[in-house]
């Protein structure tokens, strides 16, 4: 992927990508201008063995596709198999851990929700993740965090959150396969790249 230098900020946005959708680039995007990232790298989640199979519905081969097709002709997204390529636990600062080896020039910006923010004392090693990378958090309407709370249990981390005025975007992969499965269009809500491939490989037909 290039060299990096030490001026440049690596977004890093994980997910099951399953579908992606024009949600997930919208986000990247407004992430991309906000922070200033040199790149965005798309890092779908690798295939849980321990959940139940409707958890992710897609395989991690099919999800990688249709990342690599919905990301095609923007320089600055980028496909990463760090997570799938690696044994598990999946968690993600191990995953960071993992990029900042591979990139250690440069600065890491974990995207992630105010939701995810919340809920980040529960993650498995958060004061290793936040050494590892910037939070790069998006604003969510109607979700709040208690900094004040936050910062008592993870005592730093808002010196390691760069706040992204996020558009509200109300497209959900699950309701995507939900309308495939019942014969709907998803025109306009994923690329028509990504929608000719899951037509083509007939993918979440057996959603219902």
């Amino acid at each position: 992927m290039g060299r990096m230098s030490a001026r440049e900020r690596i977004g890093v946005y994980g997910g099951t990508f399953d579908p992606p959708h024009l949600g997930h680039l919208i986000l990247a995007e407004t992430a991309a201008d906000s922070l200033a990232l040199a790149r965005v790298l798309f890092v779908p989640a690798a295939d849980p063995p321990h959940k139940a199979a409707a958890t992710i519905r897609a395989t991690a081969a099919h999800r990688l596709a249709m990342v690599e097709l919905a990301i095609a002709g923007n320089p600055r997204f980028a496909l990463s198999r760090v997570d799938v390529d690696r044994p598990g636990p999946h968690y993600s600062v191990d995953m960071l851990r993992l990029l900042r080896a591979q990139f250690p020039a440069a600065e890491l910006v974990f995207l992630i929700g105010v939701d995810s923010l919340r809920d980040l004392p529960t993650w498995s090693r958060p004061r290793e993740l936040l050494r590892l990378a910037t939070l790069g958090v998006m604003r969510r309407p109607f979700v709040e965090v208690d900094l004040a709370a936050l910062e008592a249990q993870l005592p730093g981390v808002s010196e390691r959150i760069a706040w992204i005025d996020a558009p509200l975007i109300d497209i959900a992969a699950r309701d995507l396969a939900r309308r495939i499965a019942n014969g709907y269009s998803i025109r306009y809500q994923v690329t028509e790249n990504v929608r000719a491939y899951i037509a083509r490989h007939q993918l979440y037909r057996s959603e219902l």
